[in-house]
């Protein structure tokens, strides 16, 4: 309403009761904005006559006046602010109460600025604790706004409040303090609506003291608390103030140092913590402050070096004098900061390399102080290690393994805490850790190079009073949590290689035995011993041994175990041998008794001191006593073997003399274990562990015997001993042994037993001493403590005999196994008595006959009543289960042993062997129920025995002991220690010769069982890498054993295979795509065995193969070793080749595309691969039937791959037997259209004639046909099938002109030929054609390979492969064949190419590459430089905002809504003229551009097609957007912005408001992060693919268009609710 008409009303109606009173709305009544707005301007109009001014219409007297007042404040609390709190309790339509709050809001502020400062403080403070309120999900009190209402009315009255300083700080604190506890949008309504409009209204004099306020209160919170959460409100509160805070047209003449956040150090915290925030759009603030703090300090010259934090590092630095440097810098490092939002590599890496370039530069300043703080860096790194893309992240890892900067001191230390932190963390990862293209398998990870050069640079950079510490916190790191196996094995290769230092003490120790005690824990073996190895090469170079003691050192040596690491022999063990004597007197000393602590003692003296304190043991007390920690035994004997080996190595003194001195306190002790029956039992027990760990320490690697002094000398010293510990054993198993810890001291004690009988297992010695003596003895108490009768309430000493005894007895039956044939007759009859308690029928009265003794259980025992000893009840409740177990699986032990050596026994109830043995196996699958995972082998084992007994007359049981245990296998399939021994027991026992012999005839139920056994087996191995391998190796040693007997017995055993087939063709193509992380795996234990001696791990564990191609590799070698001149060899070859036949064919003939490397490219590639194995094995007659199949699969569509061995299997054919030549002509003579070019196969094939020829006798009628047959396909009309023709043609002309006395024959094709030639010659100079023929000449296949001679296993499993682009887990290397002790290779089947030649070509050899010279890349060459807003140059503008006449469109009653579009950050002007024309054509109200001038481009005008005269257009310069966001806002606009954050609604589920405006963003920045926060609402598009992003105008036109739909179309749902 115009002031005019206004004025005209007060004039003519002195009344202004009446008048506000006509104006105002009842109480429950929602009012018209057109009412509030009249109300409004009403109240605004009488101002001047409530203040005696002169504008007043009519005078009035101080009555009326204050009447007025009153009404007009009773406007404020009975209409507005009730109106307020009803909005705030009851939302409704979103856009109408928008709408009416801006009305309301703007009728309070009139009102308030006429009622007077009273009233305006009222107002102000029931406003402000509207914004105490911890959430807006609390609960509304009556009576009281929300924040969304009170920030606006607040807005409202600001311009009142800036009069008032104490108003207005309470204000700003009251608005500071909310922004803690509210939820994140409603503090950017603070910000913006209260905080921002407060400064707007401030004057001059407070302009920097609103924001230094600010400043201080943000800062002091985030140091206070510094979380994610934190990070992201005070960066939110920063970007608001972002152009009052970083303002470079500051109307003061100089800024407050105060106010500047450039010199605040908190500041820069809050920045790079946002930097690496996990919310996209803090990342996006923080940036974006970062970039205004840059460009500003360029363009004022400034001088900022005094940023200093509290720990005096200046994290941000400008130096007028480096100002091009620094910009550079800062360009190319917020660049890469925003490309990393893209998650690609290749979108990376071009500006990733500038950022070493440039920190160099700022480290090699003339000053010598860096202008780069290296904690910048650091926020690229950390961005890049937590990116979702591991690529991305790799790419990262790389680069700051590559950087040079580290290199200085000062950089190696501030990296330091990121090194040992995020940069270990990130390590962890295992596919870092993949080969890079073009590494082969068993090569160094690149990686893992990189990453050893790294650690030596870094640790040698760094200030020495910091490496000590720096690494023992890496170590920390280690073992902190839980690392998988490949990324420990390199971080502990490349601690290993850093030079010798003294940085490890006694902490260093510890953290290195955490890391082996708990985090190797779980590794595969092999790996595991490998990362020993390096872990201890690194200890023993990096520990201060001034610092440790000999004890602190052989402490830390016992958690390295001799089966995977430390072992005697070995190069390690040798090594530390070495190392203890060049510091054999620098070790820290120990003070012991009536020693002073600087005396130095020797090694000698040492393990002397130790063994003396060792067998020291008090008296004994008569409780029941724990066997001793046996690791004190282990460390002890692996001190006395060290000392003894490096005594040895320094003197070269005879052993037993060095040892004689160690072991006497020992021997003697042992001499006496005997006799002295006063002896401590924890003194018998000590010295027994000790004997035990210096024999199996003694022992090699693997376990096999040391043939040195050494161990000769220890051998002798306990072989004098044995009849006393002997009989101390005997004497303390039988009947000594019966608390409940005695159970584990009989383990000891049958351990030590079976340790005397290896040792006296030589010839030399006695060796039936023991079997003699101790097994009858043995056997016959066993059996009778067995017999005895059960207890009602057992106690615990009979349990424990029984316990005892049943271990006894699988004791005893293992040293008569190792001990073979020939046991005396006492023994025997021993045995006989064992086999009758077995096999004694029970008293079930079940239909099937039992076996009462077998599966008998142990009953738990029951302590004394009253029993005070805590230790035992503990042990007996926690290990009770274990023992029964292990007294369950000791039968079977037994049984396992009695079924081979006695046999099984007929009794009265069972008169039948085989009875009797199909209860035994009955109970052995009970047994499997039973037992625990960990000890079913002893089943299995008797299992593999007793089935093939019963596989006649019991197929069902057999089937279902068979069916029981693969259930079991496959059970424990995600526990490696327990899965491997049960799968290799398994195999054995189902796949033996007895089960794989009959015939589905003969035994279908059993045949079908193994066939699904095999296809589940088949399917585990898929997953699993090593499963299939496990059966292939003992079929293929099954059906052709290394050592055979008679021909009759060899072809009996070998006729199995036929009925199982399908093992053997499964295996030629096998061969599965593992996972990834599987294949790395493989990979990296390929590249340990590499190492060989090396890595002493390898000498160590007896290594699994578990190889994905060992399958395969098997089988081939068992296809080597057959014979063409036997019959059923020949037969299974010639079966196998028609299989592989038919699997090639079936591919071929599937609809289903197959591409290079997929699986179905690899089986058929293998398939072939073998056929081409066995063909020179191959009969004539069957050759014959096989060439057509041969020649079949060449006109099929194949790889590369296998086209090469299709048309070498028929080359090789060709020249066995050429008079099958006439049927290769044939191949030619087919309808060229259902050929097409597969006919290029038979062309390859005449390449090679000449290999041929010679074989055949009709040479020139065989040419003459090959020249027809060429010259046709010389005119063919495909490219490929002319240049395959021409270069067959090349060939066989020169061969045809060599036989000068047949010249005569073929003068007649001279002349034609002659053309073709030089036609191909003429290719020359026709660009892509020249390149295509002088490549398909230099094609390996073409010109190094020769069909015969280079016919080898190398050539065809590996050359072949490495050169026609498969993968290389496809190429199998001649050294796995050699692995293998039953290959055979023979003159026919060289295992080697005795040529070079073709194995020293290259993959790309033959591939010419269009080498062009590069020009030089300008420095924005690559990508595409962002314009920043604030540096464009803008001039001061009018403050008016002029819109274009849109009378014309008008004219046309054209529809038009209320959408305003802005485009003002939009800088193309093909986007802005295309959006142009799609906001005219859908009736937009208005579009804001940056600047009119772009309606003169002609790019605008080729896109807009002069819509740009219908469209109402506004000019807002990019650095007044925010300005103008807030006057619309305050005009009830909603603010829609396009953007993908964490709140973002999808475009199909949001309603536009009709009062809309639409901010869409910089085609490659978005919206800038500081007009983020002034957005109503985020909208983002739903997408399927993977682009992250659409173009801004195409983005805009969804927006808009959805719009339309929604409020201008009509009968769309949306727009009739709108106009109702």
């Amino acid at each position: 309403m115009h002031s005019a008409l206004i004025h005209a009303v007060l004039s003519s109606s002195p009344d202004y009761d009446l008048l506000l009173d006509s104006l105002c709305w009842p109480a429950e009544s929602w009012p018209q904005t057109e009412r509030v707005e009249a109300l409004t301007a009403l109240v605004q109009a009488l101002r001047p006559a409530l203040t005696d001014s002169d504008a007043a219409p009519a005078p009035l007297t101080a009555a009326s006046r204050s009447s007025i007042r009153d009404k007009i404040e009773s406007v404020i609390w009975a209409k507005c602010l009730p109106f307020l709190c009803r909005i705030s309790a009851e939302p409704g339509d979103e856009a109408r109460c928008r709408e009416s709050a801006a009305a309301v809001c703007g009728l309070l502020g009139a009102c308030v600025g006429v009622c007077g400062e009273g009233v305006r403080a009222k107002v102000v403070s029931s406003t402000l604790q509207s914004l105490q309120r911890v959430s807006e999900e609390e609960m509304l009190a009556p009576g009281t706004l929300s924040v969304q209402v009170a920030t606006e009315v607040l807005a409202a009255l600001m311009p009142l409040l800036t009069a008032d300083e104490k108003l207005t700080l309470d204000t700003l604190n009251c608005a500071l303090s909310s922004i803690r506890s509210l939820p994140d949008d409603l503090v950017s309504k603070v910000m913006l609506r209260v905080i921002l409009t407060l400064l707007s209204c401030c004057g001059e004099a407070s302009s920097d003291r609103v924001p230094k306020r600010v400043l201080e209160h943000v800062c002091s919170w985030h140091s206070t608390e510094r979380t994610p959460g934190v990070t992201r409100r005070t960066l939110l509160c920063l970007t608001v103030l972002s152009d009052h805070l970083l303002d470079s047209h500051s109307p003061t003449p100089s800024r407050s140092r105060d106010a500047d956040p450039r010199l605040c150090p908190q500041f820069w915290r809050m920045v790079q913590d946002g930097l690496t925030h996990g919310d996209s759009v803090t990342r996006k603030r923080a940036l974006y402050l970062l970039k205004r703090c840059a460009a500003l300090s360029e363009e004022e010259g400034f001088d900022c070096q005094s940023s200093t934090s509290e720990e005096g590092e200046t994290l941000f630095k400008w130096a007028p004098d480096k100002s091009r440097l620094l910009r550079e810098f800062w360009e190319d490092y917020t660049l890469v900061m925003e490309t990393l939002e893209e998650n690609q590599v290749h979108v990376v890496r071009p500006v990733l390399n500038r950022i070493d370039t440039l920190i160099q530069a700022t480290v090699d300043d003339s000053q010598g102080s860096g202008l780069l703080h290296p904690s910048w860096l650091l926020c690229v790194y950390q961005r890049m290690f937590h990116s979702e893309n591991k690529s991305l992240m790799r790419e990262g890892v790389c680069h700051l393994l590559e950087l040079r900067a580290l290199r200085q001191p000062a950089f190696a230390a501030a990296f330091s805490q990121f090194v040992v932190g995020s940069f270990m963390n990130v390590l962890s990862e295992t596919s870092l850790f993949c080969r890079s293209p073009g590494q082969s398998v068993g090569e160094c990870p690149e990686l893992a190079v990189k990453l050893q050069v790294f650690l030596v640079t870094f640790f040698t950079s760094l200030p020495p009073e910091d490496r000590g510490r720096v690494l023992l916190q890496l170590i920390q790191q280690l073992g902190s949590k839980h690392w998988c196996a490949v990324p420990l094995l390199f971080v502990c290769q490349a601690l290993s290689k850093l030079p010798p230092s003294p940085l490890l003490r006694i902490s260093g120790l510890a953290a290195l035995r955490e890391v082996l005690r708990c985090t190797m824990i779980t590794h595969q073996v092999l790996l595991r011993g490998a990362a020993q190895c390096f872990l201890l090469n690194g200890a023993l170079s990096l520990t201060d041994v001034s610092e440790v003691t000999r004890d602190d050192l052989f402490s830390f040596l016992m958690h390295f175990r001799a089966d995977e690491s430390l072992c005697r022999g070995t190069e390690l063990w040798n090594e530390v041998c070495s190392w203890l004597l060049e510091h054999e007197c620098s070790f820290k000393s120990e003070i012991r008794d009536g020693d002073g602590p600087d005396q130095k003692e020797t090694m000698r003296a040492y393990v002397q001191q130790e063994v003396l304190a060792y067998l020291r043991v008090p008296a004994s007390t008569g409780q029941q006593e724990r066997l001793p920690d046996a690791r004190e035994a282990d460390k002890l004997a692996r001190a006395i073997l060290l000392c003894v080996d490096a005594e040895r190595r320094r003197l070269g003194a005879e052993s037993s003399d060095a040892l004689e001195p160690l072991l006497s306190p020992l021997l003697d002790t042992l001499s006496r274990v005997y006799t002295n029956i006063y002896l401590p039992v924890r003194k018998s027990d000590k010295s027994l562990q000790l004997a035990l760990g210096l024999l199996q320490l003694g022992t090699g690697p693997r376990g096999h015997r040391q043939e040195d002094d050494v161990t000769s000398a220890i051998e002798r010293a306990f072989f004098k001993l044995v009849e006393p510990i002997q009989n101390f054993i005997l004497r303390r198993l039988c009947g000594e042994l019966q608390e409940i810890f005695d159970v584990e001291r009989a383990d000891l004690y049958l351990c030590v037993l079976r340790q005397l009988a290896v040792l006296c297992s030589s010839p030399s010695r006695c060796s039936r001493n023991i079997q003699h003596y101790a097994c009858p003895k043995l056997i016959k108490y066993s059996l009778s403590v067995l017999l005895e009768p059960d207890q009602q309430i057992p106690s615990v000493a009979s349990q424990v005999s029984k316990a005892v005894s049943m271990a006894s007895l699988a004791a005893v039956t293992g040293l008569l196994q190792q001990g073979g044939a020939g046991m005396p007759s006492e023994t025997v009859s021993a045995l006989q008595s064992l086999t009758d308690y077995f096999y004694t029928s029970g008293t079930s009265s079940e239909p099937q006959p039992s076996l009462g003794n077998i599966n008998k259980r142990l009953m738990k025992p029951q302590l004394l009543d009253g029993s005070s000893d805590l230790v035992a009840q503990g042990f007996l409740q926690q290990d009770w289960g274990r023992i029964a177990a292990n007294f369950l699986r000791d039968q079977w032990v037994c049984l396992n042993f009695l079924i081979r050596a006695v046999g099984t026994p007929e009794s009265a109830e069972m008169p039948k062997g085989s009875a009797t043995l199909g209860a035994a196996l009955r109970c052995s699958v009970e047994a499997l129920a039973l037992l625990p995972s960990d000890l079913v082998l002893p089943v299995l084992s008797f299992m593999k025995a007793a089935l093939p007994r019963l596989v006649d007359d019991e197929e069902d049981l057999c089937v279902q002991a068979l069916t029981m245990s693969w259930e079991l296998v496959q059970g424990l399939s995600t526990n490696a220690h327990d899965f491997w021994p049960a799968l290799k027991g398994f195999v054995s026992l189902a796949f033996q010769h007895k089960l794989l012999s009959p015939t589905p005839h003969q035994a279908p139920t059993l045949a079908n069982a193994l066939k699904k056994i095999f296809a589940e087996l088949l399917e585990l191995s898929q997953s699993k890498g090593g499963v299939f391998g496990v059966l292939l190796q003992h079929c293929c040693q099954t059906w052709l054993p290394s050592e055979q007997g008679s021909r009759e017995q060899a072809d009996a055993v070998f006729s199995s295979v036929f009925n199982h087939l399908d093992i053997v063709s499964e295996a030629c193509v096998y061969g599965p795509v593992f996972r990834r992380d599987q294949r790395l795996v493989q990979d990296v234990q390929t590249y340990v065995e590499q190492l060989g001696e090396k890595c002493t791990a390898n000498v160590t564990v007896a290594s699994d193969n578990r190889d994905d191609q060992l399958p395969r590799v098997c089988v081939l070698a068992f296809l080597s070793r057959l014979d063409p001149c036997v019959q059923q060899h020949q037969r299974l070859m010639e079966e196998l080749v028609m299989e592989l036949l038919r699997k090639d064919r079936l591919i071929s003939r599937s609809k289903v595309r197959y591409y290079s490397n997929s699986l179905q490219h690899r089986v058929k590639n293998r398939a072939w691969q073998t056929l081409l194995l066995l063909l020179p094995k191959l009969r004539q007659e069957f050759v014959a039937t096989l060439l057509d199949h041969v020649f079949e699969a060449g006109f099929s569509s194949n790889q590369a791959s296998v086209k090469y061995l299709i048309e070498w299997a028929m080359i090789l054919i060709l020249v066995k037997y050429p008079h099958h030549l006439d049927r290769l002509w044939t191949c030619f003579s087919l309808d060229q259209e259902k050929t097409k070019t597969s006919i290029c196969t038979f062309l390859s094939v005449l390449v090679h004639l000449s290999v041929i020829v010679p074989h055949v006798e009709e040479k020139v009628v065989q040419l003459r046909k090959a020249l027809d047959v060429i010259l046709q396909s010389c005119f063919n009309h495909n490219f490929s099938v002319r240049l395959y023709a021409l270069l067959a043609l090349k060939r066989v002309w020169s061969l045809a002109e060599s036989l000068t006395e047949e010249a005569d024959a073929f003068r007649g094709l001279s002349s034609v030929v002659t053309a073709c030639l030089n036609q191909a010659e003429a290719m020359q100079s026709s660009g892509n054609a020249n390149k295509n023929w002088l490549r398909i000449q230099r094609h390996f296949f073409f010109g190094a390979f020769h069909p015969i001679s280079d016919y080898s296993v190398e050539t065809i499993f590996h050359t072949f492969p490495s050169l026609s682009e498969l993968a290389d887990d496809e190429w199998v290397p001649p050294w796995k064949f050699e692995k293998l002790s039953f290959f055979s290779q023979s003159p026919s089947l060289p295992l080697r190419n005795p040529a070079p030649d073709l194995g020293q070509l290259q993959p790309g050899d033959w591939i010419q590459q269009d080498q062009s010279e590069q020009d030089k890349e300008e420095r924005w060459a690559e990508v595409q430089k962002k314009i920043t807003p604030w540096r464009l140059g803008v001039h001061e503008q009018e403050p008016e905002l002029k819109l274009v006449s849109a009378q014309r469109a008008a004219r046309l009653g054209k529809q038009r809504g209320a959408l305003l579009v802005v485009a003002s950050l939009i800088d193309k002007p093909t986007n802005l003229g295309g959006l142009c024309r799609t906001c005219e054509i859908f009736g937009a109200s208005g579009l804001v551009l940056d600047t009119l001038h772009h309606l003169n481009d002609k790019h605008f005008q080729s896109l807009s097609v002069s819509s740009e005269l219908w469209l109402p257009l506004l000019e807002v310069k990019p650095v007044e957007l925010s300005g103008f966001l807030q006057v619309k806002k305050s005009e009830g606009y909603c603010i829609v912005g396009v953007e993908q954050t964490a709140n973002s609604q999808s475009l199909q589920d949001f309603q536009f408001p009709e009062k809309t405006l639409l901010l869409l963003g910089n085609e490659r920045e978005g919206i800038p992060a500081n007009l983020l926060q002034m957005l109503d609402v985020c909208v983002e598009i739903p997408q399927q693919g993977i682009i992250r992003s659409l173009n801004v105008h195409v983005s805009a036109a969804l927006l808009i268009w959805e719009y339309t739909r929604q409020h201008l179309i009509p009968g769309s749902i949306e727009g009739d609710q709108q106009r109702g």
